[in-house]
């Protein structure tokens, strides 16, 4: 119960800058446990964003809170999906053979500043224009949804890190936690199409990454968490589901 405890505290210091149960001892016996909390702590991202929008709706113009509310998204997950992001999309502009070294350096390459800036862009954008405040919960649950499956199922490629402990430790029966909890919610929602539209994200960004590098790294988790919310998001927009 420790253990699922401090698992908790460090999804909540990975994937968070909450000043709360800040744990950065990735010691064995924990980093599974954290993997099983990501949607989890994506969920409670959302509800805050959600909650922050309710509470400064009346008061805000809208356009001018969904901007607010971006930041906030920003300033609340320390833009690391979004870091990444950059680096994944640098790994696309040289070879394969030179990609993961490249994703690897701590400097951002043009091509990554350039589309990262464009991504965001269409993010702000998309929350802009958006009516349904109250899914970012589960499109921020399941985005990362998507990153746990990842992390189970694929294999991991880069040498080393984070992710690597959490790939290392990631059991069958938390995963399956993970998922039941994070389906619960969707019926919840009754946004079981939501989901299904998550998935097929993931299986186009499996299938192009399979193919390139043979696995994925820390940065397509990410990059994986970032093309997923944007997706979801721009499918609501689109009215394909009601």
């Amino acid at each position: 119960m420790r253990n699922i405890f401090k698992g908790f505290a460090l999804a909540i210091s990975m994937l968070t800058t909450v000043p709360f149960f800040k744990i950065h001892d990735f010691h064995k016996g924990i980093n599974g446990h954290a993997v099983m909390f990501y949607p989890l702590v994506g969920f409670i991202l959302g509800l805050i964003l959600w909650g922050s929008h309710s509470l400064l709706a009346p008061y805000i113009a809208s356009t001018h809170l969904s901007v607010i509310i971006f930041g906030l998204l920003i300033l609340l997950t320390g833009a690391l999906h979004l870091d990444g992001f950059s680096d994944t999309v640098d790994g696309l502009y040289v070879p394969k053979e030179r990609a993961l070294e490249v994703m690897k350096d701590a400097h951002v390459g043009g091509m990554g500043m350039i589309m990262s800036v464009t991504f965001l862009i269409l993010k702000a954008s998309s929350l802009a224009v958006l009516e349904l405040f109250y899914l970012l919960p589960i499109i921020l649950l399941l985005s990362r949804l998507n990153a746990v499956l990842a992390i189970y199922f694929y294999p991991y490629v880069s040498r080393g890190g984070m992710a690597s402990l959490a790939k290392a430790e990631f059991t069958k029966p938390q995963m399956l936690i993970a998922l039941f909890y994070s389906f619960l919610i969707v019926l919840f929602y009754n946004k079981l199409l939501l989901l299904v539209s998550a998935l097929l994200v993931l299986f186009v960004i499996k299938s192009f990454f399979m193919k390139r590098y043979g696995g994925f790294t820390g940065d397509i988790y990410g990059f994986t968490i970032e093309v997923t919310e944007l997706v979801l998001l721009n499918v609501l927009l689109f009215g394909l589901i009601a």
